[in-house]
C-alpha cells in the first residue's frame, strides 16, 4: 500500500508578519456581500472600479501589439521602445544621471526585485510609518527586520527628519520615500527632499523613490515645513503644482525611481511598472548587475502591454485634466466631511487619491473598520494596517468614487459613529 503523509505542511516562519490590510479586509466584505448587502468600497485604489477609463490610445496600442504578434517573451529589461520612452520621461522630470531603466510587472515587482538585490540578512531599509504595506511585506518575506521612521501628522505628514536620523545605523542600506504618499496623500517639499538626500549622501544609502502618483498633484504646490497643521486646508502656491522628483534633486545619490501605468494612466490591471536607477555610474554599477540577475531569472514583464508605455508618456495627456478635476472635488468633499464630523480630523491630501483621517474613539481602529463594515456596509482600511504613531488611531479613505457615492458613505460613517460613540 502507498504511504499516506499526514504531517501538516507549515508555511515559512518568516511569513508570520506578512500582512496586507487592504485586501485582508476584503474577505470579511465578501461574507457581508453574500448576505445580500451592497458594499460601499472606499478601500482599494483602483480607478477602473469607478468612473475612470483607460485612455483609448493606450488600449489601441496594446491591441495592435497583440495583433502584430507581440505575444511571446520580451527582453528581460523591457522592449527598446518602452525603455527609450522611460529615459525621455526621466529627462523631463529633471533626472540627469540615469544609469539604467527596466520594466516590471507593476511597481510591486520592481520593489520586490530592487529590495532583494540590495539587502543582506542582518541589514535593514528605512520605511515610512504610515506606509504602503507592500514594502513591509517584501522585507518580511526576505527575512529583514523592519526599521520604520515616522511621518509627522502635525507637519503635513512630512518625514520626521529627527526620527529618520535616529533610525539610521551601521546596517541601514536604504530608505523608502513614497511621494506622493499612500496612505496620507502628502507631497514632499523641495526642502524636505534636499534634507533627505543629504542624510542619504552622508550615510551611503540608496533611496527608493516611489513616485507612481507623480502626475496626480491636487494642489498648486507643496507645503513648506511647519505651515500646514492637522485639520487645516490651507493651500500654498509653490513649484507651480508640479511634482519634484527626488532623483532630480540629488543626481549624485543612488536613487531608484519607481513609476508605472497603473495610476497616472488608469491601467492598474495591466501590471506595467518600471524602475529608473540614477546616481554616480561607478557607485551603482554592481547594484544594477544584481537587479538584472533577478530580472533575467523571472523572464520578463507583460509583453504586449509594454507597447502602451511610449504612447502613454509621449502621446496625448488629455485624460489628466479631467482626472484631476474629479479628484480635487472629491478630495475637498472628503476633507470638509472629516473636519466637520465629531471625533474625526484630517490633513488635506495634496496628491494621489487617499485621505488618512485621525479618529478620537475609545477602541482600536481595526475594530472600528470591522464594525463599520458589518453594520453600515462601508469598507475602509484601518490605520494600524499601514502603521501609525503609538496612541493614535486612523483609517484610510480612497476618494475615487463619485460625489453621490462618497456622500452616502460619509453619511453612513457619521451615523455609525454617533450610534456607537455618542
Amino acid at each position: 500500500m502507498p504511504i499516506t503523509q499526514t504531517r501538516e505542511v507549515t508555511a515559512a516562519a518568516r511569513l508570520e508578519n506578512v500582512r496586507y490590510a487592504i485586501r485582508d479586509l476584503a474577505c470579511i466584505a465578501d461574507e457581508v456581500a453574500k448576505q445580500g448587502h451592497k458594499i460601499l468600497p472606499l478601500n482599494i485604489g483602483d480607478p477602473i472600479n469607478f468612473d475612470f477609463q483607460t485612455p483609448q490610445h493606450l488600449i489601441e496600442a496594446v491591441y495592435k501589439a497583440m495583433r502584430d504578434g507581440k505575444n511571446g517573451y520580451a527582453p528581460s529589461p523591457g522592449i527598446k521602445e518602452a525603455l527609450g520612452a522611460i529615459r525621455a520621461e526621466a529627462a523631463r522630470k529633471g533626472i540627469k544621471s540615469v544609469q539604467d531603466v527596466f520594466v516590471t510587472s507593476g511597481v510591486s515587482e520592481a520593489v520586490d526585485v530592487c529590495l532583494a538585490a540590495l539587502v543582506n540578512p542582518g541589514e535593514n531599509v528605512l520605511t515610512p510609518s504610515p506606509d504602503y504595506p507592500l514594502y513591509s511585506a517584501v522585507l518580511c518575506k526576505l527575512g529583514i527586520e523592519l526599521n520604520t521612521y515616522s511621518l509627522n501628522e502635525d507637519d503635513a505628514w512630512q518625514p520626521d527628519l529627527i526620527d529618520v536620523h535616529g533610525k539610521i545605523n551601521s546596517q541601514t542600506r536604504g530608505l523608502v520615500l513614497i511621494n506622493p504618499n499612500n496612505p496620507t496623500g502628502s507631497v514632499c517639499s523641495r526642502e524636505m527632499l534636499e534634507q533627505i538626500a543629504d542624510l542619504a549622501r552622508r550615510n551611503n544609502l540608496v533611496i527608493f523613490a516611489d513616485e507612481i502618483y507623480d502626475k496626480l498633484i491636487l494642489d498648486g504646490g507643496q507645503p513648506e515645513r511647519g505651515q500646514t497643521k492637522r485639520g487645516e486646508t490651507k493651500r500654498l502656491q509653490t513649484e507651480n503644482g508640479k511634482h519634484i522628483s527626488m532623483a532630480a534633486v540629488a543626481p549624485d545619490v543612488p536613487v531608484v525611481t519607481f513609476g508605472g501605468l497603473s495610476k497616472n494612466y488608469l491601467a492598474p490591471g495591466w501590471r506595467i511598472g518600471w524602475g529608473i536607477v540614477s546616481g554616480e555610474a561607478a557607485a551603482v554599477k554592481p547594484y544594477i548587475e544584481g537587479i538584472h540577475r533577478l530580472l533575467r531569472a523571472r523572464l520578463c514583464a507583460n509583453h504586449p502591454e509594454q507597447y502602451a508605455i511610449k504612447p502613454a508618456l509621449e502621446g496625448p495627456q488629455d485624460h489628466l485634466p479631467e482626472v484631476l478635476k474629479k479628484l480635487r472635488t472629491r478630495r475637498d468633499l472628503t476633507v470638509t466631511w472629516c473636519n466637520s464630523t465629531p471625533r474625526v480630523s484630517c490633513v488635506a491630501p495634496r496628491g494621489a487619491f487617499y485621505a488618512y483621517p485621525r479618529l478620537d474613539i475609545p477602541e482600536a481602529d481595526e475594530i472600528f473598520v470591522k464594525e463599520l463594515l458589518l453594520q453600515k456596509h462601508v469598507l475602509v482600511v484601518h490605520g494600524s494596517g499601514f502603521g501609525q504613531k503609538p496612541g493614535t488611531k486612523h483609517f484610510r479613505i480612497v476618494f475615487l468614487p463619485d460625489e453621490k457615492t462618497l456622500t452616502k458613505a460619509y453619511q453612513s460613517i457619521g451615523e455609525f459613529m454617533k450610534e456607537r460613540y455618542g
